[in-house]
């Protein structure tokens, strides 16, 4: 079954590779994906469904909106566009809007607050669906901003992880989307019509807060160095811990006695032997020439660093004579 489109093949690469590399999905697994309406859980939904009729194991899907109480939010669209794909939902209704308007003050950000409590609502409903596995739309761009507001404004050098466990054990939180970029997220979700929901936020898209500074922070140094951005994705899987001044990763009193101890003598590595091959001329067009990893070349002879049973296969191919070794 090929792709529908270059974007999608694209997409499909990005994600699996993620699922691969953190071993997201398992035979048997049935996963429950986090969907907001928002052009990012659309897109999730949407190649797992396709990496879904391709995989060699099998693995279903369970999409879950939590429905903030908002009264313009428009639930029912999310509905509508799940039956009709034949995607199996869930709507699970709540009041956290009101929640928050209670706990928090006027001039306080809620997204935080809202994350938390909507992902204890879906830990409870993954648990009555039967859910495995807890699937997020965060992808690149995600990580490397929330990268940058831990440095910026926490004190912590962190992100997220593509692959997390709950505290209690009790859920497994994939992001498959973590090689997959905004952008990329947004045209496969308008490229396969479907519908972009708000969440009806009276904070959402609020340009003063902290993440959209981030975000356009990000964009500017894109386009003034490109690739900026997938080089940060990459610095995420490459820690340098003894780089760092966390004395949890290196304790003062580690260090110092690793300074006393006598440095191990130097392991001498025998240097390989230099074997010399001839090859005669091919009698005809019709002979082999080896032509693989070997240096000789017909009616030419080289030197090279060699394995004595190397050189005795590469001359077996060409029928050859095995030298002696020099």
């Amino acid at each position: 079954m090929p792709y529908r489109s270059e974007l999608e093949a694209r997409l499909a690469k990005r994600t699996t590779r993620a699922i691969v590399e953190y071993e997201m999905i398992e035979d048997g697994d049935r996963i429950m994906v986090g969907l907001s309406g928002g052009k990012d859980s659309w897109a999730l939904l949407q190649i797992l469904d396709v990496l879904r009729q391709r995989a060699p194991i099998r693995f279903s899907l369970v999409a879950v909106n939590v429905d903030s109480g908002y009264k313009e939010y428009k639930h029912d669209l999310i509905a509508k566009t799940c039956e009709a794909r034949g995607w199996e939902y869930r709507i699970e209704h709540t009041d956290i809007g009101e929640l928050i308007d209670d706990i928090l003050d006027a001039d306080q950000t809620p997204c935080s607050l809202c994350a938390r409590l909507r992902r204890g609502v879906l830990y409870r409903v993954a648990r009555e669906v039967g859910a495995t596995k807890i699937a997020l739309g965060h992808h690149a761009d995600d990580f490397i901003e929330t990268l940058l507001l831990n440095l910026f404004f926490a004190g912590a050098l962190k992100a997220m992880p593509a692959k997390l466990v709950s505290d209690d054990g009790a859920h497994v939180v994939i992001r498959p989307l973590v090689f997959v970029g905004e952008e990329e997220a947004r045209a496969y979700t308008k490229e396969q019509e479907l519908p972009v929901i708000g969440c009806c936020c009276p904070a959402c898209g609020d340009l003063g807060l902290q993440r959209q500074r981030a975000k356009r922070l990000l964009m500017e140094l894109e386009r003034e160095h490109p690739g900026v951005k997938q080089s940060m994705i990459k610095a995420l899987a490459n820690v340098a811990p003894r780089h760092l001044l966390d004395t949890r990763l290196n304790p003062p009193a580690d260090l110092v006695r690793r300074a006393g101890e006598p440095r191990s003598a130097p392991v001498a590595v025998p240097r390989p032997r230099t074997i010399r091959v001839r090859v005669a001329e091919p009698a005809g067009p019709g002979d082999r020439q080896f032509s693989a990893s070997s240096a000789s070349v017909a009616g030419e002879t080289r030197e090279q660093d060699a394995r004595p049973e190397d050189v005795a296969a590469s001359a077996a191919i060409v029928g050859g004579a095995v030298p002696s070794p020099e």
